[in-house]
């Protein structure tokens, strides 16, 4: 099994690889522009911030090596009411929030304007297994260029998404480079400050990453599982 796991920084990388491996140790192998830390069977790469970032890194790395899956993960926003902070959300789906034009009438996707996609669907199978070993709420996890920093915007973008549960800002990109290479991707975050109001004092970075190396310990035998048995059926 080889799995690609894109981060955005390095403290999300390493919160990862600590959930990796018996022995602890951590290999690394260069890719244009960035570094894989191989341990166990992950390849993590901390990518950089925002969609682009991240589907342009995710493409290197996958034309660097042979994958069987693509991960992305990290620490995000939650939504107040279904993704508390400190808990874990597997996507359901990974959708790009702010992707298309605003109008006279509103935001217009891009998918209206009749171009383009929204929503990457991870496999049906390997969410609910992994939600269930880690315990973690499902739902849309929304990808934004711009962090939600006001109760407005967060208002919106429920409103806009009713199914969403936590923003973050690499997954939609991620997805993209994924698919295009036609492997299936899921999305996993550790949940560090609602979505609203941006307050930093609030914010649960430490425990969002604790939160992150627990989930990666608890999803080895699930990817196992998952991509040599049910992968071809979901």
């Amino acid at each position: 099994m080889r799995v690609l796991v894109v981060t955005a920084v390095p403290v999300e990388r390493d919160a990862v690889t600590r959930a990796s491996g018996a022995d602890g140790e951590v290999s690394v192998r260069r890719v244009p522009g960035a570094e894989i830390h191989r341990a166990g069977p992950y390849d993590v790469l901390a990518g950089g911030v925002g969609p682009a970032a991240a589907a342009a890194s995710t493409a290197f790395a996958l034309a660097s090596d042979r994958y069987d899956l693509v991960i992305s993960a990290g620490i995000g926003g939650g939504f107040a009411g279904t993704a508390p902070v400190g808990s874990l959300v597997v996507a359901g789906r990974l959708g790009a929030a702010d992707l298309g034009a605003e109008t006279p009438a509103g935001f217009v996707p891009v998918t209206e304007l009749g171009f383009g996609r929204i929503w990457h669907v991870p496999p049906r199978s390997l969410v609910k297994a992994a939600a269930a070993a880690t315990r973690a709420v499902t739902g849309d996890v929304l990808t934004v260029s711009t962090v939600t920093g006001s109760a407005e915007r967060a208002a919106a973008l429920l409103a806009a998404h009713p199914g969403a549960v936590a923003e973050a800002m690499e997954g939609f990109g991620v997805a993209e480079a994924a698919t295009l290479t036609g492997l299936p991707v899921l999305e996993i975050r550790a949940v560090s400050n609602a979505v609203g109001p941006r307050d930093r004092d609030a914010w649960r970075i430490g425990d969002a990453l604790a939160a992150l190396t627990g989930a990666f310990g608890k999803l080895t035998p699930v990817l196992e599982g998952w991509i040599h048995h049910d992968r071809h059926d979901s």
